[in-house]
């Protein structure tokens, strides 16, 4: 049925719940899994007597963002691997979640991308977004979301 599933990770006790299901799933599946975690580039104040932040400031944090990104990706790995599930982690970064999850699963080939939702509604769900949402309005790949 699915071949390779992607799973996107944030690191949180709902995303780590996301991720033992994509395991189960590719393990029961025979499918590979991509785990994915989305680093967003520092902000930049644009306006003038906004802080200035030097260059080596912001590569460094930036170094430090990735870094945790590709332990939270190879812990899935890891995990995957002692459930016999070939997997490999990826981290990419971008600003726009959503479009960064469906463009890593096209170009990892997946045919599942499989993620969590906070659940919110309402206000919290407007003033914060959703990205699940916009994966699952926007993408072309089926979306498995569990919560």
């Amino acid at each position: 049925m699915y071949q390779r599933i992607l799973v996107t990770t944030d690191g949180s006790p709902l995303s780590k719940k996301a991720v033992r299901g994509a395991i189960g799933l590719a393990a029961a599946l025979d499918a590979q899994l991509v785990a994915l975690h989305v680093v967003p580039r520092y902000p930049m104040s644009y306006f003038e007597g906004g802080m200035t932040v030097s260059p080596d400031d912001v590569a460094r944090t930036e170094k430090q963002w990735n870094e945790r990104a590709r332990a939270m990706v190879d812990a899935v790995a890891m995990q995957a691997e002692a459930a016999n599930v070939a997997s490999k982690g990826v981290v990419v970064q971008s600003d726009l979640v959503a479009e960064a999850i469906q463009s890593a699963a096209k170009k990892h080939k997946c045919d599942l991308i499989v993620m969590a939702s906070h659940g919110r509604r309402g206000l919290k769900r407007l003033l914060l977004g959703s990205e699940t949402q916009h994966v699952l309005t926007h993408g072309t790949i089926p979306v498995l979301v569990l919560r």
